[in-house]
């Protein structure tokens, strides 16, 4: 083997033949701005360099700046921000940080007058990632998903859909996230603050099952993908399953107070037998002849006794 060959990473060449130990499990933040791309160029820089410091002063408000200080593998994506953290302090990311940003996030945009505002989608994350301590850091499979929660159809929906001078922030995450820190019950808010989504993203083979949440909601929290274009819509009368049963149409319900209804073809003769309404009794009326054609003279109707009979 040449000595170029002997230097290479042992990852590259020899993944699957041997065990080794696992890399630290890290919790890991993306942040996302929304409508980055469609900004102004001459604002991409301002952004870029916002969203770190944004991110910095609510983990000051939080009380996490130990957080901030002891990330790992920090980087910009552009747009955004991503870092790893101890994974202890996952349940103080999901509250109160996402909560501080919503807040700080709202002053700022209230503040920077004549500037676009800032919202940004957030993802969280947990799983082993190795940190070398240089630009290579931080890669592996728990960050790819981060990434990919982030970019995924339900958060890009929600903050699409909820007003922007109300709602700043939105996150997802991951279900191990979800179950560890908050259906584990370590984290300040209740899991009926969540909604469970279908984490997907258009173009990329990933479908994942993820959590929203929104520190300040002014819309639907989650928003059903659009019905495929090649399927076709049932037609209003066709025949659906509902349970053991089929049900044809809607639900209709007829109703005729103090009198009588027929909702089906008259052949012949009826007999009808009208029991006591509302205090009026209406007693043995009897239809004879054939209603169901034309009328022609008299049809037979025959009634007897009196139609008010016991009226008070």
């Amino acid at each position: 083997m040449s000595e170029h060959m002997s230097q290479l990473p042992r990852a590259i060449t020899g993944s699957y033949t041997r065990s080794r130990p696992l890399p630290p499990y890290r919790g890991i933040l993306a942040v996302d701005a929304k409508d980055f791309t469609g900004r102004p160029a001459i604002e991409h820089e301002a952004v870029s360099r916002a969203v770190p410091d944004l991110l910095r002063t609510a983990l000051v408000r939080a009380e996490l700046l130990e957080l901030w200080e002891n990330r790992a593998f920090p980087a910009t994506t552009g747009d955004g921000y991503v870092f790893g953290f101890d994974p202890a302090l996952m349940p103080f990311v999901v509250h109160p940080l996402l909560l501080t940003l919503q807040d700080v996030l709202t002053d700022y945009n209230v503040l920077s007058h004549g500037v676009v505002p800032i919202r940004l989608r957030a993802s969280l994350h947990i799983g082993p990632l190795p940190d070398t301590g240089d630009e290579f850091g931080g890669n592996g499979t728990a960050r790819n998903d981060t990434h990919r929660l982030l970019d995924s159809r339900p958060v890009k929906a929600v903050l699409a859909s909820h007003k922007e001078n109300i709602t700043h922030v939105a996150a997802i995450l991951s279900d191990r996230c979800y179950e560890d820190a908050v259906a584990g019950g370590y984290t300040g808010r209740h899991p009926d603050h969540f909604t469970e989504a279908a984490a997907t993203v258009d173009g990329k083979p990933f479908s994942q099952r993820a959590w929203i949440y929104v520190p300040q909601p002014s819309g639907p929290l989650y928003e059903q993908p659009a019905p495929d274009k090649g399927a076709q819509e049932p037609a209003p009368d066709a025949v659906r399953p509902v349970g053991k049963r089929e049900k044809r149409g809607p639900d209709v319900r007829n109703s005729a107070p103090r009198g009588n209804i027929n909702t089906g073809t008259v052949h012949g003769g009826q007999s009808v037998d009208n029991s006591r309404t509302a205090g009026d009794y209406i007693a043995g009326d009897y239809v004879g002849g054939n209603k169901a054609k034309r009328v022609r003279g008299f049809q037979g109707d025959q009634v007897r006794g009196d139609k008010r009979q016991g009226r008070k």
